[in-house]
């Protein structure tokens, strides 16, 4: 099927230099459809636009251009042609969307939508002079419908599996992080307002706003991804939109073992501290797989406790039964409502919890979840941010600074020695792989110094091929909190770990 396209669209300016016509590309494909219809409608125009082998020998050859000449000819044909076909399918699409009802939108479901849709766009594309053929119709609809009630060009990267980090810096900058990696895609939106439209629909949809007077906002989307958004004028160069994904298949240590996270042994001890109830803080940088590795150790939790978990957005999945998640609560409009971690710390206190989970201790809540560790709520769990175990000790004290306690620094240091068992930090290292390169016991206090021995470090040796190289090695020291694996029936496993 040939394309037909409106007047100042078809040949012969097509592959032709046109003196009126701006050089510079449109902007940059917005989706992953619109670039396979771009795509097929070019070529389908080139291949029916290529001239016969005998009818070029019969034509008279012109004088010879100078091969750099000839090809920066195509090359501004060829843009011209993009820019061309890329305004009549995004003028089409505008078209379609003007003549839907928004309001009814809401009201069907997306495969009605669809159908509905493809009756609507075959019109409007007849009328703009398209003809796609069914290929490019399913794409041109899939494209409005994501636009419409979806995220729009994100789409196609919230489905690829591979994908843990998008990054949208603005509407022509999109990043991406493949096995720990930053990428820049071929992906943009097509102007400012198409970002707003995208970050304002996923704020709407866990009852919160984003705009100049609350020019930010975390949110989580349906998979459990979680969301940052901050837009002008605090962003400079446009809206900015930072979603951190999550595998849909939740991992274990097992798996972290495979991809070289961290060894055999040092899953096994992790595997017997969790049992053991010991009270964990797992810590590290932005990205490091923190919010991984509390997800694989929490499915080593016995399957009758019961578990609160504490987070901003809720991203922890945990396969218990008896999990009852709690999230904060932003301002309403009227700058009321809030709810802050700390308020479901003392909640969580008053709900006969086995086990208290924090997804992330960065504030005056860390006085609380002491006091609760302190007071027979063992077994607990959360990250923080740090760079390594004693900073994560160093933060933690000043964290309940912030809560306005009086204490003095030597009962203050002594509440975290008892409280905290064990500190395991995780990388991002320059390969992209994510490793546990320390897991420090606790071991009481020294005079105002809290004590801590290492169990297992990552020994650096080099880097080879973009490749970090080393290995995982034991201190060779016996767990301070072997008496307690006794008493869970788990010391023999741990003494033949320790060989």
């Amino acid at each position: 099927m040939q394309t037909k396209l409106p007047a100042s669209l078809r040949a012969p300016s097509f592959g032709r230099r046109d003196p009126g016509h701006s050089l510079r590309p449109v902007s940059s494909i917005a989706s992953a459809e619109e670039t396979a219809i771009v795509q097929s409608i070019l070529s389908r125009l080139n291949g029916a636009t290529e001239p016969s082998r005998e009818s070029r020998a019969a034509k008279t050859q012109p004088a010879a251009k100078p091969p750099r000449r000839r090809k920066l000819d195509r090359e501004t044909a060829a843009t011209a042609d993009r820019n061309r076909v890329v305004a009549a399918v995004r003028q089409a699409q505008a078209a379609v969307m003007k003549k839907v009802d928004t309001e009814s939108v809401g009201k069907l479901s997306r495969t009605e939508l669809v159908a509905q849709l493809n009756l609507l766009s075959s019109e409007t594309l007849a009328d703009h002079g398209l003809q796609l053929n069914q290929v490019e119709q399913r794409d041109f609809v899939t494209m409005i419908v994501n636009d419409m009630i979806g995220f729009g060009p994100l789409e196609s990267l919230l489905a690829d599996e591979t994908i843990t980090d998008i990054m949208v810096n603005g509407p022509d900058h999109v990043y991406v992080e493949r096995a720990g990696l930053l990428e820049r895609t071929s992906i943009a939106f097509r102007n400012d307002e198409h970002v707003m439209g995208i970050a304002n629909r996923i704020a709407i949809r866990v009852g919160r706003r984003i705009d100049e007077t609350n020019p930010s906002v975390d949110a989580r989307l349906a998979d459990g991804s979680r969301v940052h958004i901050i837009v002008p004028p605090l962003a400079i160069k446009g809206p900015t939109i930072s979603i951190r994904k999550f595998p849909k298949s939740a991992i274990t240590l097992d798996q972290m073992v495979k991809q070289r996270n961290l060894s055999s042994a040092m899953a096994t001890l992790l595997s017997v501290a969790a049992r053991s109830r010991l009270n964990i803080l797992i810590s590290g940088g932005t990205g490091s797989g923190k919010t991984t590795l509390l997800n694989a150790m929490s499915q080593l939790i016995d399957q009758r406790e019961r578990i609160i978990t504490i987070e901003d957005a809720a991203e922890l999945r945990l396969q218990q039964p008896h999990v009852v998640p709690l999230e904060t609560r932003m301002t309403n409009l009227e700058g009321r409502g809030e709810v802050t971690i700390r308020e479901l710390v003392r909640n969580a206190l008053r709900m006969r919890p086995d086990r208290i989970i924090v997804g992330e201790i960065r504030g005056e809540e860390a006085f609380d979840m002491l006091q609760a560790m302190n007071t027979g709520h063992d077994g607990s769990l959360g990250t923080i941010h740090a760079n390594k175990p004693r900073d994560a000790l160093s933060r933690l004290e000043n964290m309940v600074a912030m809560a306005g306690v009086n204490m003095p620094t030597k009962a203050l240091r002594a509440q975290i020695a008892s409280a905290i068992n064990m500190i395991v930090h995780v990388e991002r290292m320059r390969d992209g792989v994510r490793r546990v390169t320390r897991i420090s016991e606790l071991t009481g206090m020294e005079g105002d110094v809290i004590m801590m021995h290492d169990l297992y470090t990552f020994e650096f040796e080099e880097v080879a091929d973009g490749e970090v190289r080393g290995h995982f090695a034991s201190s060779g020291l016996r767990p301070n909190f072997t008496p307690r694996a006794q008493y869970f029936g788990l010391d023999k496993l741990l003494a033949e770990n320790s060989k």
